[in-house]
């Protein structure tokens, strides 16, 4: 694979939230949801699947705070990135009630120096988009006085998946599997753009076995999970000291063989995947954690996401479990996953 550097960027901020960028008050949580709370961790997201696929990446704007587009256009621009992809959520209307207002809208800009690339960036990511996720298509559009798409340096393409304003996309903002679906059919695109075969994220067999002294790409994404994780260690692609302690802490938090190499289960539990284990009050795991936002997605209030099972979580299960026709016993067993993990859904829009 030739080498290819990749940026991403996010849109407005998370601490503080960029004031106006959110939803209606969502009922049931009684609080909205802000726009970056889907860009953000679709950007990593991303991130991660352009590391999977042997390319180079650039994160524009790591801080969660929001940042000038003059800072970030001056951050790509010194980069010599091959392309840029950003990530928002658009809007309709006031901001202060749900509408009708829905799907998928990629933009570039003509007054990009690489305006025909630009465009074909976009057009291959709205493709995979469409294809990949439920969501209906608006087209690809010329967008004129956004930096982030005119004023770069490289092909630049802005993706923007849904809307906050319509009740149902509103919740698909803090989906993870509706995030990890955008961030999957966006790499996609960037494959096809560069003529490049796309790596499939949740077949095992495309992820190494790593240990002390592994280098390369995916000790890089395995890093950088680490670093999601919560893990403080630096992401420069060596399996050193600090990533074994990592892997190893990481592995004893959820119930792995704690041996500071990543196979096959390490990495299915890095990256969420099936089969998940059977959750009761008292667990604590990253399966926790992704239970939690699927809950909290579909409306069901339980507190902070922070991956530990106690009362609240368990309330938010019994809750929906009731609603859903199953067993209401509190238990995360493979009835409720099935149910819990589907994209999107959830409580209704009260009358």
């Amino acid at each position: 694979m030739a080498t290819y550097y990749i940026g991403a960027n996010d849109e407005h901020g998370q601490n503080p939230f960029t004031a106006g960028k959110r939803t209606p008050v969502m009922p049931y949580l009684g609080v909205p949801f802000y726009e970056n709370q889907f860009n953000r961790p679709t950007k990593i997201k991303f991130l991660e699947a352009c590391l999977r696929n042997g390319f180079a990446v650039y994160d524009v704007k790591p801080e969660l705070t929001d940042t000038s587009i003059t800072t970030r256009v001056r951050r790509i621009n010194a980069q010599n990135l091959t392309l840029l992809v950003t990530f928002g959520y658009n809007a309709f209307g006031s901001g202060n009630s749900f509408n009708s207002a829905r799907g998928i809208s990629l933009f570039f800009s003509r007054q990009n120096p690489q305006a025909a690339r630009s465009r074909a960036l976009a057009e291959e990511i709205y493709e995979q988009l469409v294809n990949g996720t439920q969501q209906p298509g608006r087209g690809v559009t010329d967008l004129q006085d956004v930096g982030v798409l005119q004023s770069v340096n490289c092909p630049s393409a802005l993706a923007e998946p849904g809307y906050m304003t319509n009740f149902d996309e509103a919740k698909l903002m803090l989906d993870p599997d509706f995030q990890t679906e955008v961030a999957e059919e966006s790499c996609r695109g960037v494959c096809n753009y560069l003529g490049e075969r796309f790596v499939e994220r949740n077949n095992l067999g495309n992820y190494p076995v790593l240990r002390s002294g592994s280098t390369g790409n995916f000790v890089y994404l395995l890093q950088y999970i680490l670093l999601q994780n919560g893990f403080n260690l630096t992401v420069d692609g060596i399996f050193g000291t600090n990533t074994l302690r990592a892997v190893t802490e990481f592995q004893q938090s959820n119930g792995l063989t704690a041996d500071g190499i990543a196979g096959n289960n390490t990495w299915r539990t890095l990256l969420v995947l099936p089969p998940r284990p059977t959750l009761r009050q008292g667990n604590r795991s990253v399966y926790v954690r992704y239970l939690q936002q699927k809950l909290t997605s579909k409306l069901y209030p339980l507190g902070n996401i922070d991956g530990i099972f106690g009362n609240a979580t368990r309330d938010a299960v019994v809750a929906f479990q009731r609603e859903t026709g199953l067993d209401a016993d509190g238990i995360v067993g493979p009835l409720t996953w099935q149910s819990v993990s589907v994209v999107g859904g959830g409580r209704p829009l009260p009358a």
